[in-house]
């Protein structure tokens, strides 16, 4: 009766561990189970304060070759090939009042002497100075490309700037939290054109709209304190309302404080949720596919995740904000 006993708690805890690992988003390939840490391919950076480690590291974007742009809690950005080796790091003009939240990049045309030269500009939501700064990606700041700089609820002024994103036409969409909690649109030239938004719950409506992204004509908004994404269209002379998907829990397509999202190549979401700590792929409408992560400092869990980037080949890189690191997916994983 004894070894019966033991037998009996063997299989119960081997099932046990296979919900476990069902519960933090096991996936199957073929018939061989991989769990969260199978996907993960690379892991690099670790907490303090000299190049290539972060403290709390909270945006990040990727540029044409691939190279990634981070930015922490002590206002370092600090640039990165895709597999994670330390390039270049320069900081923000000012950090006594808060640290940015927000990265992009856009694309401008120059001409000289009849000559165009295009370039990207690294967009910098510098959160508690109210502004958007510019920089070229070596770091040298272009103070005159800055946008905002005054606190206020006017055109043109900011509350707490989140993010800042261009469309194929060069216009600028910045969100901000705060006194506000608004989207505005500028011009290529940085002239004020509309506005929306709004601190409420219902469609149209914003509580703390914390990451924006261009996708063709439509701009994604992820409404992270409504637990919510929000897709405009911009063929609109205000931007129009065409869905929204929310529902707050942690069951599979629902969301709880989703901080950031990228577009993959075959029109899907992957989505990043500071609440639930874990990654969604989602359909256009709001359907889920998969997921990945859990809490935890292991390798596949994640301890507040800010941010994420996809690189060319489609692997996802997680800001993994309170484990101070990033973690790079295999695609597949989520």
């Amino acid at each position: 009766m004894a070894d019966q006993n033991l037998r009996n708690l063997a299989i119960d805890r081997r099932r046990c561990l296979g919900q476990l690992l069902v519960g933090s988003a096991m996936t199957t390939v073929g018939c061989v189970p991989k769990t969260p840490a199978g996907w993960v391919d690379l892991v690099w950076g670790r907490r303090g304060l000299s190049d290539g480690r972060f403290l709390k590291p909270r945006a990040a974007t990727v540029d044409s070759q691939d190279q990634l742009y981070i930015v922490d809690t002590t206002g370092r950005i600090q640039v990165f090939d895709v597999d994670g080796n330390h390039l270049r790091t320069w900081s923000t003009p000012q950090t006594e009042n808060g640290r940015p939240t927000g990265l992009a990049f856009r694309s401008t045309t120059t001409i000289d002497r009849g000559a165009a030269t295009a370039s990207d500009v690294l967009l910098v939501a510098d959160t508690h100075y109210y502004r958007v700064l510019c920089f070229d990606p070596k770091g040298q700041l272009m103070a005159d490309q800055q946008i905002g700089g005054q606190a206020g609820t006017g055109p043109g002024e900011f509350a707490f700037v989140t993010d800042a994103v261009t469309d194929d036409e060069g216009c600028l969409y910045v969100g901000e939290y705060g006194d506000s909690d608004r989207i505005q649109k500028f011009s290529p030239e940085g002239e004020f054109i509309c506005q929306w938004g709004g601190t409420g719950r219902e469609p149209g409506r914003f509580v703390r709209p914390q990451s924006l992204v261009v996708d063709g004509r439509t701009l994604w908004i992820v409404d992270a304190c409504n637990h919510r994404i929000a897709a405009y269209d911009l063929d609109e002379s205000t931007p129009k309302l065409m869905s929204v998907f929310v529902e707050e829990g942690d069951r599979p397509g629902q969301f709880y404080y989703p901080y950031d999202l990228v577009i993959d190549q075959d029109g899907t979401l992957v989505i990043c949720e500071y609440g639930n700590q874990r990654l969604q792929r989602v359909a256009r409408d709001g359907s889920p596919l998969n997921q990945w992560g859990g809490p935890g400092h292991d390798v596949g869990q994640l301890y507040q995740p800010w941010a994420l980037v996809m690189d060319s080949t489609r692997r996802v890189h997680v800001i993994d904000s309170n484990n101070h690191r990033v973690q790079r997916l295999a695609v597949g994983a989520v």
